[in-house]
């Protein structure tokens, strides 16, 4: 069947709510770790490394960075995350049951940048570094486990598959994740009507 029309948006956005509540806790419970950034967006397309740097190294509410997810692409499946080739014919409305929708979660902070006189990091700072980055790919993984089986309203819950987890950056002052997800989004719209000539 059919997505309805809200189905993709919905599910980016519950994604993003999921993850900033999984990283605020991560803070309330890490000594020096960030919680959700202040950016948190739902992008169109590649994420844009627009804010990284203001509020950098403050904690709670006010932390800086940028958290976003996107949708990477879409395919039918049958079964789910298989790509369905089926060819259709041109006056059906039979798609497969499911579709996948891939998704980037992406959390960006400050990277450790050279000093006034040009020197770099020191080890320290990129430990620092090293290890927000370390608890925010963990949380985000816990997260779309703990979270997507819960954002549908189907009896067994969303079908999901986890991706691979990279680190991403330093550049332009920022380093973060990214974590990818594959979600089923089961279709429940009726196909249109065809239109029946005079």
């Amino acid at each position: 069947m059919p997505l309805r029309p809200l189905d993709l948006h919905e599910l980016t956005e519950s994604v993003l709510g999921c993850v900033c509540a999984a990283l605020q806790a991560t803070a309330d419970q890490v000594d020096g770790q960030p919680g959700c950034p202040c950016r948190t967006c739902v992008v169109p397309g590649a994420v844009a490394w627009d804010s990284c740097d203001a509020p950098c190294g403050s904690t709670g509410t006010s932390a800086g960075g940028q958290l976003s997810v996107n949708v990477l692409r879409m395919w039918p499946a049958n079964p789910f995350p298989t790509e369905d080739r089926t060819v259709m014919g041109a006056r059906n409305c039979m798609p497969p049951p499911t579709t996948a929708a891939e998704l980037a979660v992406t959390v960006l902070r400050c990277a450790p940048t050279p000093d006034e006189q040009g020197y770099p990091p020191s080890c320290e700072e990129l430990d620092t570094a090293a290890r927000i980055a370390h608890i925010d790919a963990t949380t985000v993984y816990n997260a779309l486990y703990c979270c997507l089986p819960g954002t549908s309203t189907r009896r067994r819950g969303r079908q999901f598959v986890v991706g691979q987890s990279r680190l991403v950056g330093p550049e332009g002052g920022c380093v973060g994740i990214e974590q990818r997800v594959t979600v089923a989004l089961p279709g429940c719209a009726p196909c249109p009507a065809e239109e029946t000539s005079p």
